[in-house]
């Protein structure tokens, strides 16, 4: 080995000044000396805590010593023979076995040094340092591997901890602020200076008031300065100032560092700067509290701020009121218009309350065309009804948006608290319940809650359950009413009137239902209901070879759209009935709908061949001039004009005109709920077409109909 060391000096110098020749000769002498005090070297020493362990080229264990055993807990014959992958824990292998991870061909002769964590008998996982050494035999052919585990320590030096500390500090995220006994700034780290601004120039030696913003008072600040005086730690939130004079907040922990004596040496602050957590937090309220397009408070907040006030009026005995307002026409300027013109006339409508109501009220959007208004103290009902008048007078002029001069009104529902109800929920229900009341009235446009209202709207809600019920339960049936010629008396036709057979009430009158049917939609499910049951009817009858007269059948407003014609023909087709079978009726309302529309849908009715009768005529307010442009082969005179014939002037009147302008137009005339001969005589001397009512037949079952067919009953005009 000395040899080899002056050799290393040797080569040293030449190669500082020695020709190529000398320096290779060198060299090649080093390898050899090299090769010598290698073979030399005593094997790794073992202490008596370290495992050697000794291995074939396959990694299979091939000796094991005492210290393997207390290492790993397997005694010698449970280790010999087995593959070193019983020490590995479960997937630490990863393709890679840390003892046969070299070439045996490239291994160099010091062997090789890594930490790698094994599993023990028992279970346990420890990390250990391995050294490896590839052994050889007498030929110089690697033959195994010697292993020397040892327990590797994993505990650092007091140095290497400061070190590691002091980089965790200056690398924080946190800010960091220390201060000595006399509150002296002594250091930062960068991040101080990143969320402040402030310089370790600028700081040091200064005390934290360069940090403070004036906003919190005196009390607050006691509660910093105790914790800074050894009180115990603080944490919470702080609005400090920046260099530049901006104000953020700050979440703080302030603690202090005690000497050996127990005397307080230091104080440290850790904050965080913590805006856009503030910023997020305040996005997020907002979202949940306030609506989106208007600004206004919605519903949750509605709910806590009426709710506080609740608690508040039970202990002070005071009263308060909650107002619901629907705007009217929103959804028809959306449809016309568009949505962000509907959009713009909610925001308008919304700054128009706000103007008509004090600073103190609340004013909060429920959700599509619905407001509400809390008046969180009022001394008087009346005051409600003040305010009322108020939010309906700011919708009585024409709103002006994107340049459409648009104009809305609204229904005003007011419930008072607590004479009402005692929680927001039952409140807001409440005022529903009289808004929808008021939209029915033609009296006033707001209206208060009173229990008579709510029995109603709880009857409602029943009707409308089990008419549902009805569709699918083969509750519902029609009944038929004969129409009869005043100049024959002949049975002409009959009016298919829906009737609903409860399982319990009985027959329920169409006045109870049909209401609730137009308000929920289900009438359109009951409408095609009737068309598929009188289609159903006549088919049965036709195939009974009963000639049967045209059967007329109601329409909803709601039924007459674009695809009307398009069902008509597909129920017609489905059971057999020709177009001229099935007459249908409509009410004047659906004239006032778009009449271009409603005129093209009657057109495409009539060319496939039926009739279209005016059902309650005079009842409505179109124009006698509308009547010209529609397909309307009859009109039907309402019961409430015949109900006065022939003794009311005014009735006798109105049936004259209407008759004489049906007769100009060349249009069949049938008079509705005829039930006494003098009416029936007065009608016919007018030239009335056909009657319909009680003085004749009351509407009955299918079988009856079809029995006073066969029986040929006739209308007697000489009365009854």
């Amino acid at each position: 080995m000395r040899e080899a060391i002056e050799l290393c000096l040797a080569l040293s110098r030449q190669a500082r000044g020695e020709s190529g020749e000398a320096l290779a000769a060198t060299l090649a002498r080093l390898d050899v000396a090299l090769a010598e005090a290698h073979a030399g070297l005593p094997e790794p020493a073992a202490t008596t805590t370290d495992a050697v362990l000794e291995l074939d080229l396959a990694g299979y264990v091939t000796a094991w010593s005492e210290g393997a055993r207390q290492m790993f807990g397997y005694a010698t014959e449970e280790a010999l023979g087995r593959h070193v992958l019983f020490l590995y824990a479960e997937g630490d292998d990863d393709g890679n076995i840390a003892e046969l991870f070299f070439e045996h061909d490239g291994n160099p002769a010091g062997g090789a040094h890594t930490e790698v964590r094994r599993r023990r008998k028992d279970g346990e996982l420890i990390w250990v340092n391995l050294h490896l050494l590839l052994r050889h035999d007498e030929a110089g052919e690697p033959v195994g591997m010697l292993v020397k585990l040892s327990n590797a320590d994993q505990a650092l030096s007091a140095a290497d901890k400061v070190n590691l500390h002091a980089r965790i500090i200056e690398d924080s995220d946190q800010g960091v602020l220390i201060t000595d006994a006399h509150e002296r700034i002594v250091s930062i780290n960068s991040s101080f200076t990143r969320i402040t601004g402030y310089t370790p120039e600028e700081s040091i030696g200064k005390t934290p008031d360069l940090l403070r913003s004036g906003v919190h008072d005196a009390e607050f600040r006691a509660k910093v300065r105790s914790a800074m005086q050894g009180q115990g730690p603080w944490r919470g939130e702080i609005i400090g100032k920046r260099k530049n004079g901006e104000l953020f907040p700050q979440s703080v922990t302030i603690s202090v560092v005690r000497d050996a004596q127990g005397k307080i040496s230091h104080t440290f602050s850790l904050f965080s700067d913590i805006s856009v957590h503030k910023d997020a937090e305040a996005r997020m309220q907002r979202m949940a509290n306030y609506d989106s397009l208007t600004g206004l408070p919605n519903l949750c907040l509605l709910n806590q701020l009426v709710s506080q006030a609740l608690t508040e009026t039970k202990r002070s005995q005071e009263h308060g009121a909650l107002l619901v307002i629907e705007i009217a026409r929103i959804g028809a300027i959306s449809d016309t218009l568009g949505h962000d013109i509907g959009n713009g006339l909610l925001c308008e409508i919304g700054r128009l309350f706000r103007l008509a109501l004090r600073e103190a009220d609340v004013l909060a959007r429920l959700d599509g065309h619905k407001f509400a208004v809390a008046l969180l103290h009022v001394e008087k009902r009346e005051h409600a009804a003040i305010v009322a008048q108020k939010l309906l007078a700011a919708l009585a002029a024409p709103i002006v948006i994107a340049g459409h001069s648009l104009q809305v009104g609204g229904h005003i529902g007011i419930t008072v608290y607590t004479e009402d109800g005692t929680d927001v929920p039952t409140l807001i229900r409440y005022a529903d319940v009289a808004m929808n009341k008021a939209a029915q009235s033609i009296e006033s446009a707001f209206l208060f809650y009173s229990e008579e209202m709510n029995q109603r709207a709880k009857e409602h809600l029943r009707i409308e359950s089990e008419l549902r019920q009805a569709l699918g339960n083969h509750e519902l049936l029609l009944y038929y009413q004969p129409k009869v010629s005043l100049r024959s008396g002949r049975i002409v036709g009959a009016e298919a009137l829906l009737r609903w057979r409860h399982p319990v009430r009985g027959l329920v009158s169409p006045g109870v239902f049909i209401p609730v049917a137009e308000e929920t939609g289900l009438i359109l499910e009951l409408g095609s209901w009737v068309l598929e049951e009188a289609c159903r009817q006549v088919r049965e009858w036709k195939d009974a070879n009963l000639i049967m007269p045209p059967i007329a059948v109601n329409l909803s407003a709601r039924q007459f759209d674009s695809q009307l014609p398009r069902r008509m023909a597909a129920v017609l087709e489905r059971h057999g009935v020709q177009p001229d079978q099935i007459n249908l009726e409509i009410t004047e309302s659906l004239l006032m709908r778009g009449t271009d529309n409603v005129i093209a849908i009657m057109n495409e009715l009539v060319a496939m061949g039926m009739a279209l009768a005016l059902d309650d005529f005079g009842t409505g307010y179109s124009s006698l001039a509308y009547l010209k442009k529609f397909p309307i082969s009859t009109l039907k005179i309402d019961r409430s004009f015949v109900v006065g014939l022939p003794y009311e002037e005014n009735d006798c009147a109105i049936a004259r005109a209407i008759v004489t302008m049906a007769q100009q137009l060349r249009q069949e005339i049938v008079a509705e709920g005829v039930e006494t001969a003098e009416q029936m005589s007065f009608l016919r001397e007018l030239g009335c077409d056909q009657l319909q009512g009680y003085l004749f037949s009351q509407p009955i079952p299918a079988a009856e109909f079809a029995s006073m067919l066969r029986e040929g009953k006739r209308l007697a005009f000489g009365g009854r």
